[in-house]
C-alpha cells in the first residue's frame, strides 16, 4: 500500500495551495480518505475527512478556507487550501482508513510540507 502526497511548497500568506494524494494497493473506493497536519513541537492534528460516499467534514477553524475532494477513477483525494495563513505552517499527511466490524485499518502517507511566509 502506498500513499503518495504532492502539492506541498512555499506560498505567501492569502496564497493558495492544493495538495494530491495518490492511493496505490487499496481498493479506494472503499476507503473513507482524511487529511492531518503536525506542526513543529506539536502533535499531529486532523484537518479534513470525506467518507466513501463523499461526505466531508472538517476541523471547525479550516472550514471555509480548505475544501477536500476525492476522485475515486484516479485514486487520489486533493486538498485545496485557500488564503493560508503563517499558522497553517504544517507537515500535511493523507490518511486512508477502512473500518470492518470491530477492526479499522489505516494507511499514511509520508507527508509534504507546507510552508506560508507572512
Amino acid at each position: 500500500v502506498q500513499l503518495v502526497e504532492s502539492g506541498g511548497g512555499l506560498v505567501q500568506a492569502g496564497g493558495s495551495l492544493r495538495l494530491s494524494c495518490a492511493a496505490s494497493g487499496i481498493i479506494f473506493s472503499v476507503y473513507a480518505m482524511a487529511w492531518y497536519r503536525q506542526a513543529p513541537g506539536k502533535q499531529r492534528e486532523f484537518v479534513a475527512h470525506i467518507t466513501s460516499g463523499g461526505v466531508t467534514n472538517y476541523t471547525d477553524s479550516l472550514k471555509g478556507r480548505f475544501t477536500i475532494s476525492r476522485y475515486n477513477a484516479k485514486n487520489t483525494v486533493d486538498l485545496q487550501m485557500d488564503n493560508l495563513k503563517p499558522e497553517d505552517n504544517a507537515v500535511y499527511y493523507c490518511n486512508a482508513r477502512f473500518n470492518y466490524g470491530l477492526r479499522q485499518v489505516d494507511y499514511w502517507g509520508q507527508g509534504t510540507q507546507v510552508t506560508v511566509s507572512s
